[in-house]
């Protein structure tokens, strides 16, 4: 099903035409990966770099086009070029809600306008707990009777569906792809679009097609705040998320001991360098309670993230113990923050939670635009 959509969509392209040259775009040659899954399309279009800007209208016009073949709930076409480009550039737009973020030439508005404060949890590896921090964190931000969102922006690794307890797949309304409710949250992930043992074997561009079509063509309606679970590292998603969204701040999780802690550095440093302000930095799994007689032992060490947090000059928004209850509470689908409140992790989770959305609505410098060399 996948393949013969993808083909209906390439026959589609092929009658949208180079405005400059008349020819189509497939003689062209320019029609590159078209990913189709569910209804949800992404395509690549590899043109000269010099005219990338100029195409806008016509990435536009493929976008129309392969959203209007039969089968195809939504479609999102970017454009990828490898030669140079000139240097002038026109000046971009300011951006929305007042902080002082904007969207880099050509790439049009940022997105997720009806979002007040948008913040990322991220981290420098993987394993530290970063995606349970974000759950949690954005269930707490619920239960304070905020409307929250919570995306999950990891494409390879998905793990969404599973820490929220559902396999629910999302309904699509006049082209628009609704949100799953759970746990008071809005929540979008591309684990809720596909099977769960499909590997998403995409090339960077259709994961930036795709991250863009989570943020810019579903619907999150207002809201007070948005958590973007982020996949691990400093790549192509947290460069795409920091230049498309105006990020109120990061979040950055690690362990205590030292190798997560240069990773932490580096993420730290990454969104210092794309100009988004790091709220805190979270130590998890600070020390090891058995579950059977309350023993604690610091299997991790102990300290390293507030010492680095110090050593950086941002906060330190607290430590969470390696339990078993939060690791098997979030295999069942079900936050400790919810079905355990009156724990000290819960407690944790929801001091964590309330910081996180005073820093979030704090004015904010201005920031200049993101520019990478």
């Amino acid at each position: 099903m996948g393949e013969a959509l993808a083909e209906a969509v390439r026959v589609a392209l092929s009658l949208v035409r180079d405005p400059e040259s008349g020819r189509d775009l497939a003689s062209m040659g320019w029609i590159g990966d078209i990913a189709a899954r569910d209804g949800l399309v992404q395509v690549t279009l590899e043109v000269p770099r010099e005219r990338a800007r100029a195409l806008e209208p016509m990435r536009a016009e493929a976008e129309k086009a392969a959203a209007a073949v039969r089968g195809v709930v939504s479609a999102t076409v970017i454009l990828t070029a490898h030669r140079e480009a000139p240097a002038a550039a026109a000046p971009p737009a300011p951006a929305p809600h007042g902080h002082g973020r904007r969207a880099p030439a050509g790439q049009g508005a940022m997105l997720l306008p009806e979002v007040t404060a948008i913040v990322a949890i991220a981290s420098g590896k993987g394993g530290v707990g970063k995606s349970t921090t974000a759950v949690n964190i954005a269930v707490a931000l619920a239960a304070m009777g905020l409307k929250v969102g919570l995306l999950d922006a990891d494409i390879y690794g998905p793990s969404l569906p599973q820490m929220l307890g559902t396999r629910e797949k999302p309904r699509a309304v006049n082209g628009r792809i609704q949100t799953l409710s759970r746990w008071g949250l809005k929540a979008m992930s591309i684990g809720f679009l596909v099977e769960e043992e499909t590997p998403m074997v995409w090339r960077g561009p259709m994961v930036m097609g795709a991250l863009e079509q989570m943020m810019g063509q579903v619907d999150w309606g207002p809201l007070d705040i948005m958590i973007i679970d982020m996949p691990p590292g400093t790549g192509d998603a947290q460069l795409t998320i920091s230049q498309r969204v105006p990020l109120a701040g990061a979040v950055i999780v690690s362990t205590p001991q030292d190798v997560a802690l240069i990773d932490a550095r580096r993420g730290v440093r990454m969104f210092e360098k794309v100009g988004v302000p790091v709220l805190g930095l979270i130590e998890n799994m600070s020390v090891f309670c058995c579950p059977n007689c309350g023993h604690r032992s610091n299997i991790f060490g102990h300290g390293g993230a507030k010492t680095e947090a110090a050593r950086l000059g941002v906060e330190f928004l607290g430590e969470l113990p390696l339990t078993l209850a939060i690791r098997e509470l979030a295999d069942a689908g079900t936050p400790i923050v919810m079905a355990r409140p009156e724990t000290e992790e819960a407690g944790a989770y929801r001091a964590m939670a309330a910081r996180i959305w005073e820093k979030a609505q704090a004015p904010k410098p201005a920031a200049p635009m993101i520019v990478v060399e």
